[in-house]
C-alpha cells in the first residue's frame, strides 16, 4: 500500500466515514436522550394526575369485582415456577401471566443470572356484567392447575369465571430446551367478554442493564417487529403505528430480547417506547397495543413469549424474520449484511466448532479474510514494488521541478504510464478495509458467542478491554479507560505507515506528508470503546500486512526483473486513451495558467 496522493485519498475517505458515523451517532443519541427526558417528565406528571383522579372516582377494581364471588381471604397471591434446562419462569395468579424469567446460561455484569420480564405486564379489558369492566392484569385467578404433557412439556393453567358466568383461561406450556413459552388465551363467552368482538392487548415491557455500561447498552437497544411479514425496527423514533398485520414485536437489548409472538397475527396496533436517560439501571420501556377481531362464543388466541439470547440460529427457529433482530448491518450499512450472513458468520462458526478459545477463532477468521483478499492485495504490493523501483526517478523529477506541483504531477503521470504502473493500486487495501471494518463492527457488537469470553488481558471480547482506568474522561469519544488492544492496533498501523512512507517519493505537501501519521492517531480515539474482538482483529490484520509486505518485497518480487519490464514497456509505443488525453490537456492548460500568473507577478 503506497502513500501517494491516491492512497491518501483512500485514507481520507475511510477517515471521513469514521468521523461521519461516530459524529452522527453521538449527536443522535444526545438529542434523543434530551427528547426522552422531556417525554418522561411529561408522562410521569400525567400518570400522577391520572392516578389521583382514579382514586377520587373510586372505579371498579379487580379485587372488588372478584369479591362478588369469593372472599379475599380465600384467594392468595401465588407465584408458581416452572423450569427447563435453559430458563426458569415465574408465573403469578394475579393476571395469570409471566412475571419474570431467569436465563440459566447467562450472567450479567454483576455475575448474577440474567433476568428478563421483570416489571412487565400483559393486560386486556373484559366485560364482567352490569356494565362493568375489569383489567385482566388486576384479576387474581383462583384456580391454578399444573400438569405435564408429552415429551416433558410442563403446563400451567389459570382459570377465572366472571360474575356473569363467562370463563377466562390462560394456558401456558414450557417445552424442554426452549426459551419460548407458549401462551393460549381461551375465552368462553367471548361475545360477551369483548366489546365489538375485539381483544385489545396491552403489553408493557421494561429492559434493564445486563452489560458493562448502561449508556452504550441503551444506545443499541431498540424495538424490532414483523409487520406484513416483513422485518422492521425503530430506534430514534418513539412511536409507531402499524398499517399491516403484526406477527411479532420485541424490546431488544444488545444481547437479549423479550418478544411477543402472535401465531395468528394481530390486525392493528401501535408502539410507544423510550430509552431511559436517568441514572438508574433501566435501559428502555415499551408499551405495545395490539388489536384483533374474534368471532364466536369460544375463542382461542395462540401466542408465544420469547425470553432469551439474540442468537441467530435460535431466533430463526422462533418465527419468520426474527433472526434479523441480530444486527448484521442495517440502514446505511445494510450492504455489509450479506457479507456477514454468508461469509463471516459461517466461517466464524466453523472455526468455533473446533477451537474453544474465541480469541484464536478471531485470529483464524482474520487469516481467512486476508487469504481471500490476497489476490487484490498482491496487486497492491506489486504496485508498491514498482513504485519503489521508480522512487529514485520520482525523487529526481521532484528535485528538478522544485515547487512546480503541476509540472511534477504531469511528469509523474507520464512516468507511470510509460512504466505501466497503476497509481490507484495502493488504494486497494484502504478501500477493502471499509466494508470489512463495518461488517466486523456489526458482527462483533451483536455476536452473543463472544459475550463474556476472555482472551489474554481482555475479560470480554464483546466489549472493550481495560488495562487502566483514568480518573477523568478524555473527550472525542476516548473515554475514561485505556484499551491495550487499541494501542496494539494503533502501533501496528503506525508501523505500516512508516514502512510505506519509505517507499514513496518525498512529499512537500503537509496534508500528504503527515496524513499517514495522523490516521493511526484517529484510530486511537475511534477504537478505544469498540469490542476488543475488533481491535484484536485489526492488530492481527496489521501484523499480517507487515509480514506479507516484507516477505513479498524481500523474497518474492524480483526488483531487477520489474525494472527490466518497465524498460521494455517504456520502449513500446503507447496509444493514449480518451481519458488520458483529456487529463493531459487539462494538466497542460493548468500549467499554462500557472506560468502566466508567475510571469505576471514578475
Amino acid at each position: 500500500m503506497n502513500t501517494d496522493k491516491n492512497t491518501v485519498i483512500g485514507f481520507i475517505l475511510l477517515a471521513g466515514l469514521f468521523f461521519a458515523y461516530f459524529w452522527y451517532n453521538n449527536k443522535q443519541q444526545t438529542e434523543l436522550q434530551a427528547y426522552n427526558k422531556r417525554i418522561n417528565d411529561s408522562t410521569q406528571l400525567v400518570k400522577s394526575l391520572a392516578e389521583k383522579a382514579a382514586a377520587a372516582n373510586n372505579p371498579i377494581t379487580a379485587d372488588s369485582t372478584y369479591n362478588a364471588k369469593v372472599s379475599m381471604d380465600s384467594v392468595q397471591l401465588q407465584i408458581t415456577t416452572l423450569e427447563n434446562e435453559l430458563i426458569k419462569v415465574d408465573f403469578s395468579n394475579k393476571g395469570g401471566q409471566v412475571v419474570g424469567v431467569t436465563l440459566k446460561g447467562y450472567k450479567n455484569s454483576k455475575k448474577q443470572f440474567v433476568k428478563l420480564g421483570d416489571s412487565s405486564s400483559l393486560n386486556y379489558p373484559v366485560n364482567i356484567g352490569n356494565n362493568q369492566t375489569a383489567q385482566i392484569n388486576q384479576i387474581i385467578f383462583p384456580s391454578v392447575n399444573i400438569s405435564k404433557g408429552d415429551s416433558g412439556v410442563q403446563k400451567i393453567e389459570y382459570t377465572w369465571t366472571t360474575p356473569s358466568g363467562n370463563t377466562i383461561r390462560h394456558q401456558f406450556s414450557l417445552s424442554a430446551n426452549k426459551y419460548a413459552i407458549d401462551w393460549n388465551v381461551q375465552l368462553q363467552g367471548a361475545d360477551q367478554l369483548l366489546t365489538n368482538g375485539q381483544i385489545n392487548l396491552i403489553w408493557d415491557v421494561h429492559a434493564y442493564q445486563q452489560e458493562r455500561t448502561t449508556l452504550y447498552e441503551r444506545q443499541v437497544s431498540n424495538v424490532c417487529f414483523s409487520e406484513g411479514k416483513e422485518f422492521d425496527y425503530i430506534s430514534s423514533k418513539t412511536t409507531w403505528a402499524f398499517e399491516k398485520p403484526i406477527q411479532w414485536v420485541g424490546l431488544i437489548q444488545q444481547f437479549f430480547s423479550t418478544t411477543l409472538i402472535a401465531k395468528d397475527g394481530f390486525g392493528s396496533g401501535k408502539i410507544n417506547w423510550e430509552r431511559k436517560s436517568d441514572s438508574s439501571n433501566g435501559l428502555a420501556t415499551m408499551q405495545t397495543q395490539l388489536q384483533t377481531k374474534v368471532s364466536g362464543a369460544v375463542v382461542n388466541i395462540p401466542l408465544s413469549l420469547y425470553y432469551g439470547p439474540n442468537d441467530f440460529q435460535i431466533l430463526k427457529s422462533q418465527a419468520p424474520e426474527m433472526e434479523k433482530i441480530v444486527n448484521l448491518g442495517r440502514d446505511l450499512y445494510s450492504f455489509v449484511r450479506p457479507l456477514n450472513k454468508f461469509i463471516i458468520m459461517p466461517v466464524f462458526d466453523f472455526f468455533a466448532g473446533f477451537v474453544s478459545n474465541y480469541g484464536w477463532v478471531v485470529l483464524l477468521l482474520t487469516i481467512f479474510i486476508r487469504l481471500v483478499t490476497s489476490p487484490l492485495t498482491y496487486s497492491s504490493y506489486l504496485s508498491s514494488a514498482k513504485m519503489k523501483v521508480l522512487k529514485p526517478e520520482l525523487d529526481e523529477i521532484k528535485k528538478k521541478l522544485g515547487d512546480d506541483q503541476q509540472g511534477f504531477a504531469m511528469e509523474q503521470m507520464k512516468l507511470f504510464r510509460e512504466a505501466g504502473v497503476n497509481p490507484l493500486g495502493g488504494c486497494i487495501p484502504a478501500l477493502l478495509q471499509i466494508p470489512i471494518f463495518f461488517a466486523l463492527y456489526s458482527f462483533f457488537n451483536s455476536n452473543i458467542a463472544l459475550r463474556g469470553q476472555p482472551f489474554l488481558w481482555s475479560q470480554d471480547l464483546s466489549s472493550y478491554d481495560v488495562i487502566a482506568t483514568l480518573p477523568f474522561s478524555i473527550p472525542l469519544g476516548y473515554g475514561d479507560h485505556i484499551s491495550l488492544f487499541t494501542i496494539t492496533a494503533v502501533i501496528t498501523s503506525f508501523l505500516i505507515s512508516v514502512y510505506n512512507m519509505s517507499m514513496t517519493p518525498t512529499q512537500d505537501n503537509p496534508a500528504l506528508k503527515y496524513m499517514p501519521y495522523f490516521f493511526p492517531i484517529m484510530l486511537l480515539f475511534f477504537f478505544n470503546r469498540l469490542p476488543s474482538a475488533l481491535t484484536w482483529y485489526y492488530t492481527v490484520s496489521n501484523i499480517v500486512t507487515l509480514v506479507l509486505q516484507l516477505v513479498i518485497q524481500k523474497f518474492i518480487i524480483n526488483h531487477d526483473k520489474i525494472l527490466a519490464e518497465i524498460d521494455v514497456k517504456r520502449k513500446t509505443p503507447k496509444k493514449k486513451s480518451n481519458w488520458q488525453s483529456k487529463y493531459d490537456q487539462m494538466m497542460e492548460a493548468q500549467k499554462k495558467v500557472q506560468d502566466l500568473k508567475e510571469k505576471h507577478k514578475k
